[in-house]
């Protein structure tokens, strides 16, 4: 259920001359082709060099690489992998890797520029990355799980580092594979030392990661709804939000956004979907799909986990058209990309859409949902809370020191508030929708940087 479907041949920015300059591809449906267009779109709003926008619009370095995993049965099977750095002008890369079988390289180069846009929108002093290794996680044991990660990190180690190339957890990682990645960096010869833990975020608290990360996406979702809510005359208290996809992002969302008054009335991700109009709880469904690995099912369950109470009562199983349809103050994707386009963003029936995920929305779809008024949170907004804590972490490990919870959580809201205000700060300088401001507020520090940093020799 909910996978994408190949999107028109309309659903795509009008061409901009700097990709026949480049040499893109003419495929209108190109992922990359899409992320750079919404980009330049934004670039025109500006006063920014040429120079800028053509370095801008490819990364700085793509890789790929194949290696052979032994699996538990003794056959060996070769898997692709990505690193993708996009750009550094501000500081090292950084980005996570993913593992899932429709990974390949527009998707990751997308990911990566994304990435960029986040750290300079944040103000955070990385620039952007991104890789992944195409993989179904969930059909190999726990050791081939492990092999896969240390081979993966032993075919990029020699392009990463702890002040160059920082990776993070993204779709299919988690803190048990950054501690086997970052364990298979330390142990090289030539990285065998404490400092270099900090290969990687997003590690368990015991090794070296911070409180607050697991959550951070989510937290920065919400965070960011909090601050622009009231001025779209939405309440949190009482409002209804519906989320597609309940992985990392959307269930930690959805439990943050729950607790601050929020009413969550329905739910899909790629086993199944439901509403309960009279509102669905976070915190139970988010125990019971990280147990089953998806949604399907919980209609079914007699009690919450602990508590005693028929916490699946008044759950209604709906197909994806009905989830779709589904009346709400705030849709949130927090799935893969390209999941909105025009036949979605149709059927939707919201006042706000905030990209938990990125790239979730087609040009085309975002056109649709501009036409209805409906007000787009973008994801180098909406989806910067987890760069921003991967950040902290970074700081802590690099100062050996430690921050408490509050202080993670004090420190993100700060971070998303001023992001937040500055893309509206951008909207109201250039007269443009939040998606473009949003960019024209990273590119304006972006174009800073490279104007006093100039380009070598």
């Amino acid at each position: 259920m909910s996978t994408a479907t190949p999107a028109t041949g309309s659903d795509v920015l009008p061409r901009n001359a700097i990709f026949d300059e480049l040499g893109f591809p003419t495929d209108p449906d190109n992922l990359y082709t899409q992320t750079v267009g919404q980009m330049l779109n934004a670039a025109e709003q500006m006063d920014l060099q040429h120079r800028v926008k053509v370095i801008l619009a490819q990364p700085k370095n793509e890789v790929m690489v194949h290696f052979p995993v032994r699996m538990d049965d003794g056959h060996f099977k070769l898997f692709k992998g990505y690193r993708i750095q996009h750009n550094n002008v501000l500081g090292p890369y950084k980005g996570g890797f993913r593992y899932h079988e429709n990974v390949h390289l527009d998707d990751v180069k997308s990911l990566a520029l994304l990435m960029t846009f986040k750290c300079a929108l944040a103000r955070i002093p990385f620039g952007g990355g991104k890789g992944g290794v195409k993989v179904n996680p969930r059909s190999l044991s726990e050791g081939e799980l492990q092999r896969v990660t240390r081979r993966y990190c032993a075919a990029i180690s020699h392009m990463i580092g702890p002040d160059h190339d920082i990776p993070a957890p993204d779709v299919g990682t988690n803190a048990q594979i950054m501690a086997w990645f970052a364990d298979t960096y330390m142990l090289s010869s030539e990285h065998a030392d404490n400092n270099a833990l900090r290969v990687v975020t997003g590690k368990p608290v015991e090794f070296g990661g911070s409180l607050g990360r697991e959550k951070a996406t989510g937290q920065g979702v919400a965070d960011v709804l909090a601050e622009m809510l009231p001025g779209i005359g939405i309440p949190l208290q009482g409002m209804t939000v519906a989320l597609l996809g309940f992985g990392n992002v959307n269930s930690w969302a959805g439990r943050i956004l729950q607790d601050m008054g929020a009413k969550v009335i329905a739910v899909m991700d790629h086993t199944g979907a439901f509403r309960n109009d009279n509102g669905i709880d976070c915190h139970a469904l988010a125990a019971y799909s990280e147990e089953n690995y998806g949604i399907a099912g919980y209609e079914k369950q007699p009690t919450a986990t602990g508590s005693g109470t028929n916490a699946a009562a008044g759950v209604e199983v709906i197909g994806e058209d009905e989830f779709y349809q589904t009346k709400c103050d705030v849709f949130i994707p927090g799935a893969l990309e390209q999941m909105i386009q025009p036949k979605q963003a149709n059927m939707m029936d919201c006042k706000v859409m905030a990209e938990a995920a990125n790239a979730p929305c087609t040009p085309a779809g975002d056109r649709v949902l501009q036409d209805k008024g409906v007000e787009v949170i973008p994801a180098i907004l909406a989806n910067a809370g987890g760069v921003t804590v991967s950040y902290f972490e970074w700081l802590q490990n690099k100062s050996c020191v430690t921050w408490d919870a509050d202080q993670v959580d004090r420190e993100l809201n700060r971070h998303m508030v001023f992001a937040a205000r500055r893309s509206m700060v951008a909207r109201e300088k250039y007269g443009c929708d939040l998606r473009t401001a949003a960019f024209a507020a990273a590119l304006e520090h972006l174009g800073a940087v490279y104007k006093v940093r100039g380009i070598f020799p």
